[in-house]
C-alpha cells in the first residue's frame, strides 16, 4: 500500500533563469479534464500532474540519488520533512528542480528538489470526478470539490477509493480523504490549512534473492505465491498550514508548518532466498510489530525585495526545523521452508513473537541567509549560507542510545549569464547535510533510519531557446555522497563514497500547434571509492547504477477531430548494477506506452476520456529491490479513465 499511497513553486525567477508553467489551468479542481503532462512540462527532468508522470527523474531518483530520502521535499518552496507524500487531492503538480530550474529556490540542495505545488482552493465553485479501470480489474474513483464559503474563505474537499490488482496478482485496497481551506482576510494575507488521511491494506508480494551472483529465472506473472496472511495494513496522515503575508511594500513573510506520519498496524517482507535456476528457494516472512514514524517540520522565511533601476535584489532570511520520532524493529522471522516460485504457499499464520522495538529520535534546526540579484538582459546571481544543528538518538528503551551530532556550515552559489536573448549559461555549487534513507527489508538492520551525511554538488550548463516555445537545456554535474549498502555482515552500512558525474539534456515544448514533445537523456558515470573497493570487497559501481537513460514523450493533435490527441512515451535504459560486487546486472531495456485522449462535452460539462496501453511490447524483465533482490516489471496493461468537470 505504501508505494501506491505516496505519490506556487519557489520564488519565481526571471525568464532567463526559470520557466514555470501556468498554474491557473494545471490540475486545478474543476479543470482536471485539461490535465496533460506533456503539454504542461517545461523540461524533461520530471513532471507529475494527476495520474501522469513523465521525465528522466522522479521523486526517488535524481542524478542517481533519492531526493526524497535525502529530505529535499518542498511544498510551495517551503521545507517539508516528508514521512508520507501529499496525495493528489492536495498537490496540483510535482516538479523536479535541478540545474537551472533549481535557481529559483534561494536554498537549493544536492540531489535536486521535489517541489509540490499545492492545490490551493479558488474563488469559483467547481467539481471534478474521475473513474478508472483496467484489464486486470483495477477500479478507482476520485472526487474533488472547490467551494467558496464566503468572500474571503474557500474550501477544497477531496476523496478517492482504490481497488488495485498488480502484476504479481497481489491486491490492495485503500481510501483517501482530504480538506483544505483558503482564508484571505486581506489582499496581503493568505492562510491555507489542510489535512489528509489515507488507510488501507496491501498483500505482500515476494522479493527474489538468487543463489550466487546471478539473476532469478523468468518469474511468473499474475501468480501470488502467498501467504495470504502476510498483509500490510496502516494509516497515513498529513496536516499543516501555509501562510503568505505581504508585510509591507518590499517585505514578504512565508511560512509552513507540517505534520506527517504513518502508523502501521502490521507489515511484512516476503523473501524467497537462494533461488536456483529451476525456481526452488527458501521462503522467509519477516513480520513487523506495529511501527510508527512521525515528523513535525516547517520553515519561516522573510524576504526583502529592493528595486535598483532595471535590477532587483532579494534578501532571504529563514529558519527551518524538524522533530522526527520513529519506532521500529522487533521483527519476527518465520521460515516457511523450501518452496517453488511457481507454486502457492498455503502455510497457516503462526503466532508471532516480537522483540523490544528500538526508538529513533531526530531534532534539527537550520538558519539561513540568501541573496538573489537579477538584472534582466544580463543574468542572475544567487548566494546562500546555512547553519544547521543535527541531533540523532537511536537505541532500545532501556539502553544508552547511540548518538549522532553534526553542526556544519552549508553554502550555495549559482550564476546565470544571458549570453544573448536566446542563450543562457549557468553554473552552481551547493553543499548539504542529508538523511541517507532507511535500511531495506532484506537487511539485518531492516527499517533502521541511517545517519545524516555530508553531500556536495557541482553543475553547469546552457539553455537555448530554439523557438519562443521550445527550450533546450544541457548540462554537466558532479554529485558526491557516502555510499550505503549491504555489507558482508548483512547490515546496511556505509561502504565508502560514491561519485556520480554525468551529462543531462532536455528539449521540451510545442514543435507545432499540434505536436508537443518532451525528450531527455542522461549519461552517468557512477563510481564507488574507498577502502572496500581497494580491497575488492565492494565493486567500483554503486548498486542501482544505470549509465544511460533516454526518454521521449510526444503528444499529437490531428486535424481530423477537435479534442482528439494521441501520445507516445518511450524510455530506454542501459544495464543496471544489481549486486555490491558488481557481478550481476539487469539487462538494458526499452519500454513503450501508447495513449489517446478525447476532450468533449458530456451533458454540457467538460470531459476527457483517456485510454492507454502500458508496456506495449509486453516486455519481460526485472526491477531491483535492493542489492541482490529482484522483482519483475509489469507486463502489458490496458486501461483508461473518464474525467468530468462540473
Amino acid at each position: 500500500m505504501r508505494a501506491h499511497m505516496l505519490v506556487a513553486a519557489a520564488i519565481a525567477a526571471p525568464a532567463a533563469a526559470q520557466e514555470v508553467p501556468p498554474v491557473d489551468t494545471t490540475a486545478a479542481t474543476g479543470e482536471r479534464a485539461a490535465e496533460n503532462a506533456v503539454r504542461s512540462a517545461v523540461d524533461a527532468f520530471g513532471t507529475s500532474i494527476g495520474r501522469e508522470t513523465i521525465g528522466l527523474y522522479n521523486s526517488d531518483n535524481v542524478r542517481g540519488f533519492s531526493p526524497t530520502a535525502a529530505g529535499n521535499v518542498r511544498i510551495d518552496g517551503l521545507y517539508f520533512d516528508q514521512v508520507w507524500g501529499l496525495n493528489p487531492r492536495l498537490r496540483r503538480t510535482t516538479n523536479i528542480r535541478v540545474g537551472l530550474s533549481a535557481l529559483g529556490s534561494p536554498f537549493p540542495a544536492p540531489t535536486g528538489i521535489v517541489d509540490y505545488a499545492f492545490r490551493t482552493p479558488g474563488d469559483k465553485t467547481a467539481f471534478s470526478l474521475l473513474a478508472a479501470a483496467n484489464q486486470w480489474g483495477n477500479l478507482a474513483f476520485e472526487a474533488d470539490a472547490n467551494l467558496p464559503v464566503a468572500e474571503k474563505l474557500s474550501l477544497g474537499l477531496g476523496g478517492a477509493v482504490f481497488d488495485d490488482r498488480f502484476y504479481n496478482a497481489t491486491r490492495a485496497g485503500f481510501w483517501q480523504l482530504s480538506a483544505a481551506a483558503r482564508f484571505a482576510p486581506s489582499a496581503a494575507l493568505e492562510i491555507v490549512p489542510f489535512v489528509a488521511r489515507s488507510e488501507g491494506f496491501d498483500q505482500t508480494g515476494p522479493i527474489f534473492l538468487p543463489a550466487g551472483e546471478t539473476r532469478p529465472p523468468r518469474l511468473p506473472r499474475r501468480l501470488f505465491t502467498g501467504p495470504d496472511w502476510a498483509r500490510y495494513r496502516g494509516v497515513a496522515f498529513n496536516t499543516g498550514a501555509l501562510v503568505k503575508w505581504q508585510v509591507a511594500t518590499g517585505w514578504e513573510l512565508q511560512g509552513g508548518l507540517f505534520r506527517s506520519l504513518f502508523d502501521d498496524a502490521r507489515g511484512f517482507a516476503n523473501l524467497i532466498t537462494g533461488v536456483t535456476p529451476d525456481g526452488i528457494g527458501s521462503q522467509l516472512i519477516i513480520a513487523d510489530p506495529p511501527v510508527k514514524f512521525a515528523s513535525t517540520s516547517g520553515e519561516l522565511r522573510l524576504t526583502r525585495t529592493i528595486p535598483d533601476g532595471p535590477r532587483a535584489h532579494r534578501i532571504h532570511a529563514n529558519v527551518r526545523a524538524r522533530a522526527g520520532d520513529r519506532r521500529f524493529g522487533g521483527s519476527d522471522v518465520v521460515d516457511l521452508g523450501q518452496t517453488s516460485i511457481f507454486a502457492r504457499t498455503t502455510a497457516p499464520a503462526p503466532a508471532f513473537s516480537f522483540a523490544t522495538q528500538q526508538r529513533d529520535r531526530v531534532r534539527q534546526w537550520t538558519a539561513g541567509l540568501a541573496y538573489e540579484g537579477r538584472w534582466p538582459g544580463v543574468g542572475e546571481l544567487s548566494l546562500g549560507v546555512q547553519k544547521t544543528q543535527y541531533r540523532k538518538r537511536i537505541g532500545l528503551p532501556d539502553e544508552l542510545p547511540v548518538a549522532t551530532d553534526a553542526s556544519p556550515l552549508l553554502f550555495n552559489a549559482a550564476l546565470a549569464a544571458e549570453i544573448n536573448p536566446r542563450l543562457v549559461a549557468y553554473a552552481g555549487y551547493v553543499t548539504g547535510l542529508e538523511e541517507s534513507g532507511i535500511a531495506p527489508g532484506n537487511a539485518a538492520n531492516r527499517n533502521e533510519a541511517l545517519p545524516a551525511i555530508r553531500t556536495s554538488q557541482r553543475d553547469a550548463g546552457l539553455r537555448l531557446a530554439i523557438t519562443d516555445d521550445v527550450k533546450l537545456v544541457a548540462g554537466v554535474f558532479d554529485v558526491r555522497k557516502p555510499y550505503f549498502n549491504l555489507g558482508a555482515n548483512g547490515r546496511f552500512d556505509a561502504l565508502g563514497n560514491v561519485i556520480n558525474q554525468g551529462i543531462e539534456a532536455s528539449i521540451a515544448g510545442p514543435v507545432t500547434k499540434r505536436l508537443s514533445i518532451v525528450a531527455g537523456a542522461v549519461l552517468l558515470r557512477p563510481r564507488v571509492t574507498g577502502e572496500g573497493v581497494a580491497l575488492g570487497r565492494v565493486g567500483p559501481r554503486p548498486v542501482g547504477a544505470i549509465s544511460r537513460r533516454l526518454e521521449l514523450n510526444a503528444d499529437w493533435r490531428p486535424a481530423l477531430l477537435d479534442g482528439l490527441s494521441f501520445d507516445v512515451s518511450a524510455s530506454h535504459r542501459s544495464t543496471e548494477t544489481a549486486t555490491v560486487s558488481n557481478g550481476t546486472v539487469i539487462p538494458r531495456r526499452t519500454l513503450i506506452d501508447l495513449g489517446a485522449r478525447y476532450r468533449f462535452e458530456l451533458a454540457g460539462q467538460a470531459a476527457t476520456l483517456r485510454l492507454q496501453v502500458e508496456n506495449l511490447t509486453d516486455l519481460q524483465g526485472f526491477e531491483l529491490r535492493g542489492a541482490g533482490a529482484f522483482d519483475m516489471i509489469a507486463g502489458r496493461r490496458i486501461g483508461g479513465y473518464l474525467t468530468v468537470d462540473l
